[in-house]
């Protein structure tokens, strides 16, 4: 190769070496006729320093090599290695001691004005994201991008050597292939051989992992790419990556064994040091009774107490009309040392309009002063009765209590929504604190209150651990959580073609539906399927967790916006209509539609 060295190779063991580099000018100046420039590439900085006396290559004059050599653009050195003028090294740079003379010196091609600074750069600073986005290439120069697309590239890496190791085989399963029912909205493609029908971007391997069990592949892998026609967020991308696993003749604990083993292998690949496993296991309905979510941050307090038996007989009608629907009455203990102290009246006016926005009827709110309770609805509690709070609740002199009380999910979701954002308010969350822990013993199914609709906790192929009739049924699944996100669900799977049509009918589907939409999977049930069982692990949102960043998007190297739009490419973008033409699509834009008509003919 031409260059010698990256820009982060030369140390003081490479003084007095002649080395090229190649790369890209990050910063230029000039110092009393002598140019210095940050040059750059992937792997580091390294500063060059042209004096027009040594240089060769009829370079005249440092306006010359600020001009030829302009930022960004990608030049080719040849030079020695040189220590620093004492003084000026720089300890931050890890070739912060040296520096290279510059011989001869090559533009390689000359970049434009770059929309934004792409040296290391407060967030602050930076332009907005959709203009970041417009120049994703640009901005994945900068050292936070380089090092998130390196850290990404690092963990799996290490994850797929631990799962090598652990006999596993990389399979790749189809991104294109038929449409069925699994929770999100379908992304779909036409096929121009089959008019007038339709593939459907995978939303997950699900299917297809399940039938390579059956095809006795025994351990599968595969770091797959996953389709969603859902509304973005900070931790979610129409397409995103996921490590999928299926396993045959195992049980959930051979599955979460696994899990660990494979992420404290990672772990000490990346940071050098152990990871503590097992990690903790907590029940689907302790997580939200304590926490008020299935994948609860559980780095710092603010749990959930119950209070349903402590005031069912207090006369204030509201939590008598809740009660007796079958609600519950829950509190939280804002001691003082923590928050109490930190928090006024118009604070607690402040988060009883945000319990609201929540999903919350209300909050109520209790301070304890002078030993005892006080707060604008004390008086509907007897003296016992208050008693009875602080004793359940531990309460202590200067504590607030915040109590909230509705039907149990709805309401225990809307506590913890609440809970997370005091948590962050008070600035209980802690930085560089991983808490990795199972959340499990969910249910199979959970029924919609408004339509009384029955669906699939986690999805229509769990293996139910008891019998569908009974009141409640359990289901062999489980979350792998950290940091109050969900990084992956994984479930024993049903390998029985009778009990998965049973589960399917459970959920709403009819013979025919069931045959139409997943008679090809039952079918191959029937055929000698194994017991088994998966997970699939967010890549995005695990990178973008342990980089301590706000959004997958940044660690992402090409996504789309908070619109679903790619600001880089304008996707997505209208299609010819001769494109449209050869798959029997009709197009119609609305400048084309005569409203006015078209109401005359309805």
């Amino acid at each position: 190769m031409l260059r010698t060295h990256t820009c982060g190779d030369l140390r003081s063991e490479d003084l007095g070496k002649e080395v090229c580099l190649q790369g890209w000018v990050r910063f230029s100046r000039d110092h009393g006729g002598v140019a210095f420039i940050d040059l750059a590439d992937r792997y580091g900085i390294t500063q060059i320093v042209f004096d027009p006396e040594s240089t060769e290559g009829g370079i005249d004059s440092i306006e010359e090599v600020l001009r030829t050599f302009s930022r960004e653009s990608v030049i080719m050195v040849n030079g020695v290695v040189r220590k620093r003028v004492e003084g000026t090294e720089d300890q931050r740079n890890p070739t912060g001691d040296i520096e290279v003379a510059v011989r001869s010196a090559k533009l390689l091609n000359k970049s434009a004005l770059p929309p934004f600074e792409l040296g290391d750069q407060k967030e602050n600073v930076l332009p907005n994201e959709d203009i970041r986005m417009q120049y994703r290439y640009l901005d994945l120069r900068r050292t936070e991008m380089l090092h998130a697309m390196q850290f990404r590239s690092k963990i799996l890496h290490l994850m797929r050597q631990y799962l090598e190791s652990q006999k596993f085989l990389e399979i790749e399963t189809p991104i294109l292939g038929r449409s069925t029912p699994e929770g999100a909205r379908d992304y779909i493609v036409p096929s121009r051989v089959h008019p007038g029908s339709f593939y459907a971007l995978a939303q997950s391997p699900q299917l297809f992992k399940q039938m390579l069990m059956v095809a006795s592949m025994d351990r599968y892998f595969q770091v797959a790419r996953c389709f969603r026609d859902e509304d973005s967020r900070k931790d979610r991308q129409p397409e995103f990556t996921q490590l999928d696993l299926e396993m045959s003749f195992v049980d959930m604990k051979d599955i979460q064994d696994l899990i660990e083993g494979m992420i404290a292998y990672a772990w000490e690949g990346l940071y050098g040091e152990k990871l503590q496993v097992p990690f903790p296991h907590i029940a689907y309905r302790d997580a939200m009774e304590r926490f008020g979510s299935d994948k609860p941050d559980m780095r710092y307090g603010l749990e959930f107490t119950k209070l349903t038996d402590v005031v069912k007989d207090a006369p204030y009608k509201i939590f008598q009309t809740i009660i007796s629907e079958g609600g519950i009455v829950a509190g939280m203990n804002l001691k003082k040392d923590i928050a109490g102290e930190k928090i006024g009246r118009n604070d607690v006016d402040r988060y009883i309009k945000y319990a609201k926005k929540c999903g919350l009827g209300g909050l109520t709110w209790m301070r304890c002063v002078d030993g005892k309770l006080e707060s604008n609805i004390v008086k509907y509690f007897t003296p016992e009765i208050l008693e009875d709070i602080k004793k359940t609740m531990d309460v202590e002199e200067g504590d607030l209590l915040f109590i909230v009380a509705g039907p149990w999910k709805a309401t225990y979701e809307g506590a913890g929504a609440l809970r997370k954002k005091l948590g962050e308010d008070l600035g209980l969350v802690p930085k560089g604190e991983f808490q990795f822990f199972w959340m499990d013993e969910c249910p199979m199914f959970e029924v919609d209150p408004v339509t009384g609709k029955c669906d699939a906790f986690h999805h229509p192929f769990v293996l139910p651990q008891n019998d569908l009739d009974d009141d409640y049924v359990g289901g062999a699944c489980f979350d792998l959580c950290l940091n109050g996100y969900e990084l992956g669900s994984g479930s024993l799977r049903i390998h029985n073609a009778d009990l998965q049509r049973a589960v399917f009918r459970k959920l709403g589907l009819d013979d025919e539906r069931i045959e139409s939409q997943f008679g090809f999977f039952v079918q191959a049930l029937g055929f000698g399927a194994p017991p088994h069982g998966g997970i699939a692990i967010g890549v995005d949102r695990l990178c973008a967790i342990l980089l301590e960043k706000d959004s997958i998007r940044d660690v992402i190297a090409f996504p789309k916006n908070k619109r679903a739009v790619s600001n880089l490419d304008n996707s997505p973008s209208k299609v010819d209509d001769e494109k449209l033409d050869e798959l029997q699509i009709m197009s119609m834009a609305i400048d084309d539609i005569d409203f006015d008509e078209d109401f005359e003919e309805l």
